[in-house]
């Protein structure tokens, strides 16, 4: 069986556990990162040595990269509804995974640390501003996609692209902090909202 190595409350441990709920995979999942079994340990740093979560394991196959888990379980599964086969559908899925785990997180982690996780070592109120900025800058590149007419990143239907950003939006939600009103995304979110994966997994609210 899969095994998955983090703490629920991770985002990124969220992304893995939304998208096994949404092929039907069973799996197990044992609780590392902060508040439990450190990651630093040479039993988990010989999983992933990078020292972060997510992690799985099947059977003697392992990987980390919360996106890269991802995908794998879309592929795992022969789920080509949410992981296109066909290259340039499947490339075009890839481009706004790896834009959100590049661009789009780095534009708001400055924010992040400071208005949610009060750390003592993100409080320069220019940085902070300039990252709300850059964070809302990025919401709306999305929000111009979507725009078009789609229902979804790539269209009608939802793809492994949308359990990815869906955390991020989800998390631009939350925060407190002065957002542009985007109408494009907000009505994305709500759609989001009413698949029942998303509210276990994204906003812990039972479905």
């Amino acid at each position: 069986m899969l095994k998955i190595y983090g703490k629920s409350s991770s985002i990124n441990v969220r992304k893995v556990l939304w998208t096994c709920d949404e092929v039907g995979l069973a799996f197990e999942r044992e609780d590392w990162g902060s508040g439990f079994r450190s990651t630093m340990t040479a039993e988990f740093l010989a999983l992933n040595p990078n020292g972060m979560v997510p992690v799985i394991t099947d059977g003697e196959f392992v990987l980390w990269e919360s996106n890269a888990i991802c995908r794998y379980i879309c592929a795992r599964q022969g789920r080509t509804d949410l992981l296109a086969a066909e290259p340039k559908a499947r490339a075009q899925i890839e481009q706004w995974m790896d834009w959100q785990a590049g661009e789009f997180n780095n534009s708001w982690r400055y924010a992040f640390m400071a208005l949610v996780r009060k750390s003592a070592e993100h409080t320069d109120p220019l940085a902070i501003q300039a990252s709300i900025a850059n964070w809302n800058k990025h919401v709306g590149i999305l929000d111009r996609h979507l725009l078009s007419g789609r229902l979804f990143v790539m269209g009608d239907t939802i793809t492994v692209a949308d359990i990815v950003l869906g955390l991020s939006i989800h998390r631009w939600f939350m925060v407190p902090m002065e957002r542009p009103e985007y109408s494009a995304v907000n009505a994305y979110y709500q759609r989001l909202r009413e698949r029942p994966a998303f509210l276990k997994y994204a906003t812990n609210e039972v479905p």
